[in-house]
């Protein structure tokens, strides 16, 4: 991660986009010692706030960096067999249970040492960078022993280290059912929450837990004692709910203080209800919702009506979601799903700062981190509305630019 420059940036006369709306006047953003220090109309500008400031840019629209609340960048391998297969009519679920799916993956990922992990994964970080994300989290859960969730989580951190972005790790090893324990699901919920959870959160390389609740992966009640274990480690806890099915998950979430339900298109009334009582945030993911074909929309209606906030996130992953373009998924969110181009950029912004825990993250107002990106695009909605690379002039990072166009 950089050190905040060293000299103050100023930009003048840009459109900002503060994480919520679009501010109705050309304004004039100065960043000192890694902050925002000065947000102002052009119009009233005082010229001697910023003497001595770099003249960083001028025009063009500005909004915080992106923030990519939900991916498995970690990972060996690829899955492009079975994206031919479900375009030729197999389902996801009998993939998986063809030993596809998540555990080709797994298998893959176990072989691969840290450093050949590291490799894989560099690439699929620099593209996001590439388009604006300046947080991201990234999931275990493709290694599924304690070794090999370890070994991702410390792959993750690394990223961290070799470029100018803010990781955060999510614990996921109730992914899915390893094939040493084929016959003995609790079995395996027990090595998560007396052996892998502890070792995480012994060596600091988890940030949250997350577990995949569905029919093909853990139920409530295995999921319930994985968030037990992880509330003893001190670690907040997120779920993948109602992707393929309603299983009460989201409800269960939020019971224990949850950071946010992902994926949610199964998602009823009484969950809702009980995410906005809790405060959570859903996460949409329309990556996967594309790339599977999903016909069942998430309860956009209800989550406005009962005032959850909506994240947007990659998914970016091998089987679902092999997408490292988050300027489409706002695309596709506003495409698929409805969302106004409004919603969609707070999604990517302020709400999926939420959804990791991280308020502080996502706004463009005076004492936030300085992590901004400016588009040259005439406004906000040009990020949603079109699928264009190459937009980003200047990606900011803790108060430096880390790259110029």
């Amino acid at each position: 991660m950089p050190i905040a420059h060293e000299k103050s940036l100023l930009w003048r006369s840009v459109t900002v986009f503060d994480g919520a709306q679009t501010l109705p006047r050309p304004m004039a953003v100065l960043v000192e010692a890694g902050r925002i220090a000065h947000l102002s109309p052009m119009e009233e500008f005082d010229e001697a706030i910023a003497a001595g400031a770099v003249e960083a840019s001028g025009g063009g629209v500005m909004t915080p960096g992106l923030i990519d609340c939900h991916s498995h960048l970690v990972y060996a391998g690829n899955r492009a067999d079975e994206f031919e297969q479900r375009l030729e009519g197999v389902g996801y679920a009998e993939i998986a249970k063809a030993g596809g799916g998540i555990l080709s993956t797994v298998r893959a990922t176990r072989m691969a040492s840290e450093e050949q992990l590291l490799a894989q994964s560099l690439p699929r970080l620099q593209a996001l960078l590439a388009d604006g994300v300046s947080t991201l989290e990234i999931k275990s859960g493709y290694g599924l022993t304690t070794a090999d969730e370890l070994k991702m989580l410390r792959v993750a951190r690394k990223l961290g280290e070799l470029l100018p972005v803010r990781i955060i790790t999510t614990l996921l090893a109730a992914h899915a059912l390893p094939p040493e324990f084929a016959d003995d699901s609790d079995g395996y919920i027990e090595l998560v929450c007396n052996e892998i959870i502890p070792a995480a959160a012994a060596e600091g390389l988890a940030d949250a837990v997350d577990v995949f609740c569905e029919h093909i992966g853990f139920s409530p009640a295995q999921c319930e004692r994985v968030f037990q274990a992880a509330k003893a480690h001190g670690l907040p806890i997120k779920a993948h709910a109602e992707q393929l099915s309603n299983q009460g998950a989201s409800v269960l979430a939020a019971r224990y203080q949850g950071l946010s339900a992902d994926h949610i298109e199964f998602l009823d009334e009484a969950g809702v209800r009980a995410m906005a009582t809790a405060g959570m945030v859903a996460t949409l993911l329309p990556g996967a919702f594309h790339t599977l074909r999903e016909t069942q929309l998430p309860p956009i209606a209800l989550l406005r009506q009962y005032g959850v906030p909506v994240a947007l996130a990659s998914d970016a992953n091998p089987g679902t979601a092999p997408i490292c373009f988050p300027t489409l998924i706002l695309n596709l969110a506003c495409t698929l799903f409805r969302l106004t181009p409004r919603e969609a950029l707070a999604g990517m912004t302020a709400e999926a700062a939420r959804a990791l825990g991280r308020p502080d993250l996502g706004r463009i107002e005076v004492g936030a981190p300085a992590d901004l990106c400016l588009w040259d695009v005439q406004q906000p909605a040009e990020l949603a509305y079109a699928v264009q690379p190459g937009r980003l002039r200047q990606r900011i990072f803790n108060g430096a630019i880390t790259y110029a166009r």
